[in-house]
């Protein structure tokens, strides 16, 4: 089965849990995500199929959509809810204008320092073991950017926010930080994705549904469309003798896009055959062949 899935993550399961559970449910071994999401967190979580796994490489960078609450009067070791308090408690009566105008300063490019229990690889290993036996977490800030970032409601203290991030922008990070900046402490309470990449919240299917789904043999209405994938990548329909050159890795005549340097070649309205690029003209090679038992992984130009 080749597809995109877009699970509703619930509170409770890591993402690896999720596919897991997909692989279960579908009885299919090949199952990827495109981002993970902390145990805590809910919301989008896309997963790839079979040979569409292939497509990961191209969602790596997506913006990703938040909503949440960030609580302050205390901050915790881990930057979440999940955590042990990282000091006392404190009564915390927030001003509106206050928490704007430190909002402010988290937008655009920043330097960002990763929460100590994170994947992040510190001389190979994840900090998050590191932390976890107590050592030193000796972690380095990075450049991240924060393309939205709307505070939806201030009460007492709790500030509700929606964020637009590039990858690899923690929302800990920032809950942490705008505790420190404001001299309270805080962390993040809740965390819902809405969107990663053209995938959003009107797409994702809870684990009960697509069981269900799977169970009544109706699988293919829970999977995205995947003219619906890549939407920056123009379509091209392949006839039937171009779309076998295809399956074979060979490069094919199709109909010339203006300045098109990418395709998504398809071989009738679902199937999904290739992204393939322009050598000359109207003349695609497969870059990635995701059709058939024989689907590749940057396939080499065919020889003259």
């Amino acid at each position: 089965m080749n597809g995109v899935l877009i699970i509703d993550k619930p509170a409770g399961l890591t993402s690896h849990d999720v596919v897991n559970r997909v692989r279960r449910i579908l009885q299919q071994k090949a199952v990827g995500h495109l981002g993970t999401l902390d145990p805590g967190a809910t919301g989008v979580l896309p997963l790839v199929l079979g040979n569409l796994t292939r497509l990961a490489q191209f969602y790596t960078g997506s913006d990703k959509t938040y909503e949440g609450v960030i609580r302050f009067g205390f901050a915790t070791d881990t930057y979440d809810a999940e955590g042990e308090a990282a000091g006392p408690a404190r009564s915390v009566i927030l001003l509106d204008q206050q928490v704007r105008e430190v909002a402010a300063r988290f937008r655009g490019v920043i330097e960002q320092m990763p929460p100590p229990f994170s994947a992040k690889k510190i001389k190979g290993v994840p900090a998050y073991k590191l932390a976890r036996k107590h050592q030193d977490v000796p972690l380095q800030p990075v450049q991240v950017e924060i393309k939205e970032f709307e505070i939806l409601r201030v009460e007492a203290d709790r500030v509700a926010f929606r964020a637009r991030v590039a990858s690899g922008t923690y929302m800990r990070s920032v809950a942490h930080d705008m505790g420190q900046q404001i001299g309270c402490g805080a962390h993040l309470e809740s965390l819902r994705r809405t969107a990663l990449g053209e995938f959003t919240a009107a797409d994702a299917h809870t684990l009960e549904q697509v069981d269900a789904a799977a169970r009544n043999g109706q699988t293919e209405e829970v999977l995205v469309h995947p003219r619906k994938l890549l939407p920056q990548i123009p379509c091209v329909t392949a006839s039937e003798e171009a779309a076998a050159l295809i399956r074979s890795g060979r490069a094919v005549n199709l109909m010339e896009l203006s300045g098109a340097r990418q395709v998504k070649v398809f071989y009738g309205q679902r199937e999904l055959l290739a992204i393939a690029t322009r050598i000359a003209g109207a003349l695609f090679h497969p870059k990635i062949v995701l059709a058939g038992d024989s689907a590749q992984q940057l396939a080499k130009p065919a020889r003259k």
